[in-house]
């Protein structure tokens, strides 16, 4: 799997390339425990990671959750999902529309006016769906470098970071192209579908998001911090490498950074309970559920992105998948498309920005190979 880099931050869909063997006589576990030993091999201070065929779950882990205390990475630990998110939010507006509160196909700007108007950005003439389809042109406030120096920095993760502030930020960039014309990564796009549910709703999306799929969902190790930048109960430290040797521990790191595109703390279990829930058609009604595996393409290899969701090729099939990068943590997952089969794998290091590390490009590999063996 290669970690695809949009923008200067990767907190993007991972685009994968088929790679797997299933003619192998190793279980999926068995893979993916291998994966984690080399992901260790080359700097990650700690994977984990989780296989799914029905019913039955086996769990992975090699290397420290904490370096300090040399405590072992548990499989069953929090840590933040990043980009993960987005398929929460989504889900949420998909609800929505289902309960004939909004269309996907309204314009942002009449749930939002004037949030986006500058410099070719427009959002009389982007539609919600665009946002969600990562087809809208809106450039990423990621890649801006008064965003990105105060967040990889992190010198003050308590600093307050309006969802307007990163829209403008944004906007302050020529447009990168008409709404619908093609696929741009762009964080952006999510931070504004989160200001769309408060717009509808009257709630944060962290309060939706909490009534909607945390609650029902029985997500008990689930979170969407607004504000607290700080970890609690069982969790995995995060890391930020520095000159390839240091490892600083950037687990308390800033949540309003990117709020509705990639607040989101959770366990291995409750992804794969969430994703299972969502691709299997159990939070939404036919109709949404036709739109949200609905794709555009992302690439000429195949990759498509649904509606905060990818599918991509491999050896087996096409299989759905995202991946989260944010300060101190990367995890990919990959799901069938009836959610019985699931492979998710995740370490406790991120350093940013860059293009895709060696220990990314090896647990990404390690997930493909596994996912194929079922």
């Amino acid at each position: 799997m290669r970690r695809r880099a949009f923008g200067t931050v990767a907190v993007a869909v991972a685009a994968l390339v088929s790679v797997a063997s299933p003619a192998s006589a190793e279980t999926p576990a068995e893979i993916l425990q291998a994966g984690a030993q080399a992901g260790v091999s080359v700097g990650y201070p700690g994977v984990i990671g989780l296989v799914r065929n029905g019913e039955t779950a086996q769990y992975i882990h090699a290397g420290y959750g904490n370096l300090t205390t040399k405590t072992p990475a548990d499989p069953k630990a929090k840590f933040r999902i990043g980009s993960d998110t987005k398929a929460f939010t989504s889900t949420v507006l998909l609800q929505l529309e289902g309960e004939g509160k909004l269309s996907l196909d309204d314009p942002v700007a009449r749930w939002l006016p004037g949030a986006v108007n500058a410099n070719g950005n427009d959002g009389t003439k982007i539609s919600v769906r665009q946002l969600l389809h990562q087809t809208s042109g809106l450039p990423d406030y990621v890649g801006d470098s008064r965003f990105l120096n105060s967040y990889v920095g992190n010198t003050n993760p308590r600093q307050a970071w309006p969802p307007q502030t990163l829209v403008n930020i944004a906007t302050s960039h020529p447009s990168l192209g008409a709404p619908g014309a093609a696929f741009h990564y762009s964080n952006t796009n999510y931070v504004l579908a989160g200001m769309v549910i408060k717009a509808v709703t009257g709630n944060e999306p962290a309060t939706e998001v909490q009534r909607r799929i945390i609650e029902p969902l029985g997500l008990s190790n689930t979170s969407f911090p607004t504000e607290d930048p700080t970890l609690s109960g069982n969790y995995l430290n995060g890391y930020y490498i520095s000159f390839g040797t240091f490892y600083n521990d950037f687990t308390v790191s800033n949540v309003q950074a990117f709020g509705a595109a990639g607040a989101i703390v959770s366990t291995e279990d409750d992804v794969a309970t969430f994703e299972r829930a969502l691709l299997s058609g159990k939070l939404l009604p036919p109709q949404q559920q036709t739109e949200l595996k609905t794709t555009v393409p992302i690439d000429d290899a195949g990759n498509r992105y649904g509606l905060g969701i990818g599918l991509s090729p491999t050896s087996c099939g096409m299989a759905w998948n995202h991946s989260g990068g944010v300060l101190g943590y990367f995890n990919v997952w990959m799901t069938s498309d009836d959610g019985s089969k699931q492979v998710l794998v995740a370490a406790n290091e991120n350093h940013l920005p860059g293009p895709a590390t060696r220990g990314q490009t090896t647990l990404g590999n390690a997930a493909i190979k596994a996912y194929c063996a079922f």
